[in-house]
Formats: structure tokens, sequence, C-alpha cells
């Protein structure tokens, strides 16, 4: 097959270039490029043959409540672990599932973005497996809790059954893509579509968007309401 992908860059927003490049660096990034462009600043990192481009532009962008950034696989959980916890950036060991045997855990960068990193040896499978479950869903559990805490969500599952019937369970997360289709899910199913619907992506929806933010800064007075004024 031609026109096949060859390389993927995450892009990372954030508010400051140099602090993020410190943070970053404990994963084992270094820059290879860096510049300027319409007053806004980028650095191109590199670890190994992994890649991450660094984004900071102004005004900043607006961050999404989201569970997970960006996820790294690492050869050793527990010196990344260790460098991290030196620098004073905690870190939470999550659990041992099935794709990473060596463990996962999580921290938080400069902006607030969480990251996750595992090791894919390590542990073997038959001591891991209690906790699969657990690992497996807890970013899926997360963003499931900070839509409930905003509320919204209907009754039940929207994505149903593989043979059509309905599913019973509450909805919880809401999914959307780069088409504008949605859809609430429960937690299974939604794990599920997030693993097989390319494009799909965790979404809130509450009165905090892009609406109430322009018009609050446009002085609207019904920005504080989250009314749709014009």
């Amino acid at each position: 097959m031609n026109g096949v992908v060859s390389a993927a860059v995450p892009v990372c927003y954030v508010r400051n270039v140099e602090q993020a490049q410190a943070f970053y660096a404990m994963f084992g990034y270094t820059e290879t490029q860096s510049g300027e462009e319409n007053g806004g600043l980028w650095s191109y990192l590199q670890s190994g043959s992994q890649t991450l481009l660094l984004a900071c532009v102004q005004p900043p962008v607006i961050q999404a409540e989201l569970p997970l950034l960006i996820y790294l696989y690492v050869d050793d959980l527990a010196a990344v672990q260790e460098r991290f916890e030196a620098a004073g950036h905690p870190v939470e060991l999550i659990g041992h599932p099935s794709h990473a045997p060596g463990g996962e855990a999580r921290t938080k960068d400069p902006d607030g973005n969480v990251v996750v990193f595992a090791q894919r040896t390590g542990t073997p499978a038959d001591r891991a497996r209690n906790t699969d479950e657990a690992a497996r869903s807890t970013l899926i559990r997360q963003a499931a809790e900070a839509i409930g805490r905003r509320g919204g969500a209907p009754a039940a599952c929207q994505i149903g059954l593989a043979d059509g019937s309905p599913c019973e369970q509450p909805a919880e997360v809401k999914l959307a893509d780069a088409w504008g289709e949605t859809v609430w899910g429960c937690l299974s199913h939604t794990d599920e579509a997030l693993l097989n619907a390319r494009s799909a992506f965790i979404a809130t929806e509450d009165d905090q968007g892009l609406g109430p933010w322009l018009r609050a800064r446009r002085g609207h007075p019904d920005a504080l309401l989250g009314r749709p004024g014009a």
C-alpha cells in the first residue's frame, strides 16, 4: 500500500516551553529544532526514535478537561519514577495491565496535563491479572467522574448491544468525532468504541465551552449564565 503513515508527531500546547522541556527531558527527550512563527514558539523534541512537538501560542489555547494527554512506554519504569520524584513531580502507580506488565504510572506536566507511562516487560502476566481490569478502565472512569460532576448525561447508554438491542447500563461518558457525531455510552461500550471507532474521542457537555468563554471575553451580560446570547 502506498501513502501509509511513516511517523506520528504528538503536539503538546504549553504555556512555557522551557518548563515543558525540563519535564519531558526526564523521559529522555532533548530538543533538536526550535523556532518562532506568528508570535508563537515551537520546540521539536526527540527521544530515540520518538518525537514530540511543544507549541506555545498567544493567547494560550484553552485546555479541555481530559484524563490523559499522552501515553508513553519506557524501558525502566522505576528509574523514570525516581527521576520525577527527585524533581518534585508526584507519581501515582496505577497497576499492571496486560499491555504493561512491568507497571503503569501517572504524573502531570507543568501545564496540568496527565501523562501516563508504562513498561511493556517485567511482572509476569499471572501476577498482573488481578489488577488488569481496574487499570485498563482507570482513564475511562476518570472521564466519567469528571462528566458526572457536571451532569448532562441521559439515563441509559445510547450505543446499545451488537445485535441492536438497547443497553440498560447508565450513560456515563459522551463520545464525539471530527464529523460532529455524538453519543453517550456506558463504561464498557465507551471502551469498545474508543478501541474500534477511528477518530472517536471523549467529549464533555456543559456550559463552560467556547461560546460562554467568547461572550465573557467580550463582556456579554449572559456570559456567566451560560445562555446562548448573541
